[in-house]
């Protein structure tokens, strides 16, 4: 099979079934696929996705595993050559999928690939970053990060125009493409899998790190693009009342220390300008 797609839902079910209609609608001929949903405990009543999407496979999980915990066991499920995640609130447009699948193919210096990244309303979405310096999540919540904006617009880049195909440091998860198995220049043979100790936040950046300090590169490729109804919930109180009002925040704040403990303190920027 040459395509495992993997879904994780959170109480996203309308989300959901949208995302699995423009599936059903996108341009994926000549490509043998599956899909996979996995249900993170979220109390959804997912019978009606069954009904529209028989050819769905549905895990549910009696409890809530995280971002990366739910879609390493999708992946542990899937049988595909090669693995997409996607974020239930996405929609796929025409080829975005193949355009993804033929470039991994095509360059085998590749570990991971995301795709462009729009808003609802067409507006592009920066997607791709460079990795963060220790203090960049404080100046992103903060009022100190207009104090320092080159260092934060460095970090977010952008300085570039999005419309290019390049290497990245680490691309945002709601919609990212690698191999299921690759076998490295050593010849020892790298599973791909999320780190499950970020219940949320930064696992994306993590499992691109673990590709670069692999010596596979990230690449962002514009040619294929995603609608993702984005919106940052842990943004959503000013950072002096987050503290106090959203656990998300914490779940954040936890996650960056958990990756800093993790990877160093200093900053790495794989993709060279």
């Amino acid at each position: 099979m040459d395509l495992s797609i993997i879904i994780v839902n959170y109480r996203s079910r309308e989300q959901l079934l949208n995302c699995l209609a423009s599936l059903r609608a996108a341009d994926l001929a000549g490509l043998s696929r599956e899909i996979i949903v996995v249900d993170n405990a979220s109390g959804d009543d997912l019978g009606e996705a069954g009904r529209l999407y028989p050819e769905v496979a549905l895990i549910m999980s009696p409890v809530n595993l995280g971002m990366g915990g739910g879609n390493n066991l999708g992946i542990s499920r899937a049988s595909g050559e090669f693995i997409l995640i996607l974020n239930p609130d996405t929609i796929i447009r025409g080829r975005a999928i193949p355009t993804l699948l033929d470039d991994l193919r095509a360059h085998p210096a590749v570990g991971m690939i995301g795709s462009k990244l729009l808003y609802p309303d067409g507006a592009l979405q920066m997607s791709c970053s460079r990795f963060p310096s220790f203090f960049m999540p404080v100046l992103r919540r903060t009022f100190l990060g207009n104090c320092f904006a080159t260092a934060r617009d460095r970090f977010t880049m952008n300085d570039f125009d999005h419309a290019s195909r390049r290497p990245v440091d680490w691309l945002m998860g709601s919609c990212l493409m690698f191999k299921r198995e690759t076998t490295l220049a050593d010849g020892s043979v790298f599973a791909p899998r999320f780190d499950e100790r970020y219940f949320m936040y930064f696992e994306d950046i993590d499992l691109a790190r673990q590709f670069w300090t692999r010596g596979r590169e990230v690449v962002y490729n514009p040619e294929a693009v995603v609608l993702h109804d984005h919106r940052r919930e842990s943004a959503r109180h000013p950072w002096y009342l987050a503290l106090f009002l959203d656990a998300l925040t914490w779940r954040h704040i936890a996650s960056w220390l958990k990756y800093f403990i993790k990877w160093g303190f200093k900053t790495e920027n794989y993709a060279k300008d």
